[in-house]
């Protein structure tokens, strides 16, 4: 079964790409990280259409604003991947799975269903404490698109906060790149009241690297 959304949307990869990206289930975007391909700082994870969007959103925010800080970007399409390989045949065995996700970094998830379906899955990886999932806490109502992320903290503002808060090296610039993004918040509810649509900046916002 294929489900896909009626309204256009953003094409990350290639179509050789999308398929090696596919097959695998997992893996890390290079493009879209910072890491240099060494030891990040942070990863941020994403599993579905709007979450990986909002992801890209907020490392594209995390580069204006930190651009010290490394990120590593992983995309999962196939949530079976997460569990241990002696649980499901799709499993990382324990090493490729530290390896993408590190043993001790951050880890900001951003994922389109209910958080603890996340934490059910890597419960028994190395780095499980510092696996912090944001997804669907069943906020929601007539509103705009952008605002249906903001009411379950899943948008890119919410997720850039996650990340002053998590990493250490951040903590002298945190206070104000929070305040920063509860800002950003707060001119995104007050054009949403006033013009009934997500604002330009973020409606039309693509991938500028």
């Amino acid at each position: 079964m294929i489900v896909a959304g009626k309204q256009p949307s953003p094409q990350w990869l290639s179509m050789d790409a999308a398929v090696k990206h596919c097959t695998t289930g997992i893996g890390i975007w290079e493009w879209a990280g910072s890491d240099d391909g060494g030891e990040p700082d942070v990863v941020m994870a994403c599993c579905g259409d709007v979450p990986t969007l909002e992801t890209l959103a907020a490392v594209d925010l995390l580069r204006q604003l930190a651009p010290e800080l490394k990120v590593r970007v992983i995309n999962v399409v196939d949530l079976m991947t997460l569990q241990p390989k002696e649980e499901h045949p799709h499993g990382l065995p324990d090493p490729d799975f530290d390896a993408l996700f590190t043993t001790d970094k951050p880890v900001i998830f951003a994922y389109h269903g209910y958080p603890w379906l996340i934490h059910r899955l890597a419960y028994r990886r190395t780095n499980h404490a510092n696996l912090h999932v944001r997804g669907y806490k069943e906020e929601g109502t007539t509103t705009t698109p952008f605002d249906m992320v903001v009411l379950n903290d899943l948008d890119r503002f919410h997720l850039v906060m996650d990340v002053m808060h998590r990493v250490p090296k951040m903590h002298d610039r945190a206070a104000h790149i929070k305040q920063a993004m509860r800002d950003r918040l707060i001119e995104h509810k007050q054009y949403i009241e006033r013009h009934g649509e997500d604002m330009p900046a973020i409606r039309d916002w693509k991938w500028p690297y």
